[in-house]
């Protein structure tokens, strides 16, 4: 259901301010074992030793350095050699705000989404394409495709599931937290997965309490990805809100792990 003008005029500011929620958690979460993080945004060696890469994309309105902070959970050995990346989208007219400019990958209708939300597949295949470019690059530079991870929130963990999707080579995995199916089940996209790209695993992980993008729009997830014939690993965390948190990138790290394992 579309929410009325007087449901986004009052919320604008906890949808603008969404974004700086996240970023100040994560800088609670890990400020105790992590110096101030740098605003690169690449973390890690850039040499042709990283034999792995994970790419961050952030929610609406965020940026990539602010989310800089979640590598330092990635203690394992597996993870010495990972390079990461965390961009920050363009600035931008979101519909949801009214017009208002602000970091987005891509449009958005309406807010709360739920399953059945519209969709701007142009803009967001613009921002496929340029996650694909940087997913390009790191292959050209020696990276496996199969240790490459494109992970995202929100917003991100939309435009994740699309590049993953859209990819045409078999990537180590899509994670996405928060997010939802940013195409509908008709649409002319689906034509364009390939063999390949559906063998790529998919994470999701959605908090029940989610009060921007409904749990609803998460739990569609799973059931038409594999209607689709691909691999989705689902978990939810009850009473979690709009955000993400430590249980949920521990999981994300045991997840990766044994892919990299597997791939040395």
């Amino acid at each position: 259901m579309k929410p009325s003008s007087v449901y986004l005029s009052s919320a604008l500011k906890p949808l603008a301010l969404l974004a700086l929620t996240f970023s100040i958690t994560i800088f609670t979460i890990f400020f105790s074992s992590s110096s101030s993080p740098s605003h690169s945004t690449a973390v890690g060696s850039n040499s042709m030793a990283s034999r792995s890469f994970i790419l961050w994309l952030h929610g609406l309105g965020d940026s990539g350095p602010a989310n800089e902070p979640i590598k330092t959970l990635f203690t394992s050995r597996q993870f010495a050699n990972t390079r990461w990346s965390f961009p920050s989208a363009p600035s931008q007219p979101v519909t949801c705000n009214h017009g208002a400019v602000m970091p987005s990958w891509f449009d958005i209708r309406e807010i709360p989404i739920t399953a059945n939300s519209p969709v701007d597949e142009s803009s967001l295949l613009k921002a496929v394409q340029n996650v694909h470019s940087v997913i390009d690059k790191e292959l050209a530079a020696g990276i496996d495709p199969k240790n490459v991870f494109l992970c995202g929130f929100s917003q991100g963990g939309a435009l994740t599931l699309a590049s993953t999707l859209l990819y045409p080579k078999t990537l180590g995995g899509g994670a996405v937290f928060s997010g939802w199916v940013p195409f509908n089940s008709t649409s002319s996209i689906i034509e364009q997965i390939t063999p390949e790209a559906k063998r790529t695993p998919i994470l999701w992980s959605h908090g029940t309490a989610d009060g921007t993008v409904l749990y609803e729009a998460g739990q569609a997830g799973p059931p038409f990805l594999q209607r689709l014939g691909i691999n989705c690993e689902f978990k939810a965390y009850p009473g979690l809100g709009h955000s993400i948190n430590n249980q949920e990138l521990k999981h994300l790290e045991s997840w990766i792990s044994p892919r990299l394992e597997s791939s040395s």
